[in-house]
């Protein structure tokens, strides 16, 4: 063989391994009641806020504690327990996307 075939045979072999190393990066959404069926695992969801729910931050007692009750486009719902600070205009957010671990089916703590 010549030496541009064994390198152009190298580039090939570097470009596949290249792209299924990628494809453990590639993420998938979950809807809600697929989430819930994987207790304990990471999942990430897209869902938007349901703003007839309460949404409980008190940003004086514990400024790193928020919930809310999320919805998704099915229309299943689940509670957010969100472990830092408020992001800004979260309410006006048509969409969010939650990453975290579904605890006890009832609640995703981000």
């Amino acid at each position: 063989m010549k030496k541009t075939h064994i390198i152009a045979l190298v580039l090939i072999a570097a470009a596949i391994a290249t792209l299924i190393s990628f494809m453990g990066d590639v993420t998938t959404y979950e809807t809600i009641a697929s989430a819930k069926q994987k207790p304990g695992k990471y999942v990430n969801l897209i869902a938007k806020m349901d703003k007839n729910q309460p949404m409980n931050y008190d940003p004086v007692k514990d400024p790193n504690y928020l919930t809310f009750t999320a919805v998704d486009t099915l229309g299943n719902s689940i509670e957010v327990v969100y472990h830092n600070s408020k992001p800004t205009d979260m309410e006006k957010s048509e969409r969010l996307v939650l990453q975290g671990k579904v605890e006890d089916g009832e609640k995703i703590n981000c």
